[in-house]
């Protein structure tokens, strides 16, 4: 397991955060039962915030200093999501054409996202269904996508 600065609960799970210095870098999906952090610092609680802001409204526009790490490939993959609105998802082909490229790749791109919900992948399925999530094509992570796409789609 990393070493994260703070684990905070979510709805369909808990979230292992990463900050480098100010900046949140990575943002992972962990077990229910893991123990959450008891004494979050300034950093970890506007993060909190921030996250219930959108559990509450999905279409929340997150105020927080975030910096993925990626290739420059990855990096403008990661941006064109951003763009995806909440409760609108988008195909991996249809996202692959609009950045020149091929359907594997940006799946390759979205499974190696280190900042999940903040750049939401889990926007972008399968032309015939719902895809893979964080490298995974069953189990948990599709349970996380299916929870965050159906949260997503709630009416306001």
């Amino acid at each position: 397991m990393h070493d994260y600065d703070v684990i905070l609960d979510a709805p369909p799970c808990r979230l292992g955060a990463v900050f480098t210095d100010d900046a949140l870098t990575r943002l992972d999906f962990l077990p229910a039962d893991t123990p959450v952090s008891s004494r979050p610092d300034a950093r970890a609680r506007h993060l909190a915030r921030e996250l219930d802001a959108y559990w509450r409204n999905p279409a929340h526009a997150f105020d927080l200093l975030f910096v993925p790490r990626g290739t420059p490939f990855q990096l403008r993959v990661w941006h064109a999501l951003m763009t995806i609105p909440a409760g609108q998802p988008t195909t991996y082909g249809a996202l692959a054409k609009q950045l020149g490229t091929a359907a594997r790749a940006v799946g390759q791109a979205c499974g190696s996202n280190p900042l999940p919900i903040l750049i939401p992948c889990h926007r972008v399925v399968a032309a015939n269904g719902l895809g893979g999530f964080m490298h995974a094509s069953n189990g948990t992570p599709l349970d996380v996508k299916t929870w965050l796409l159906a949260h997503e789609r709630r009416p306001d």
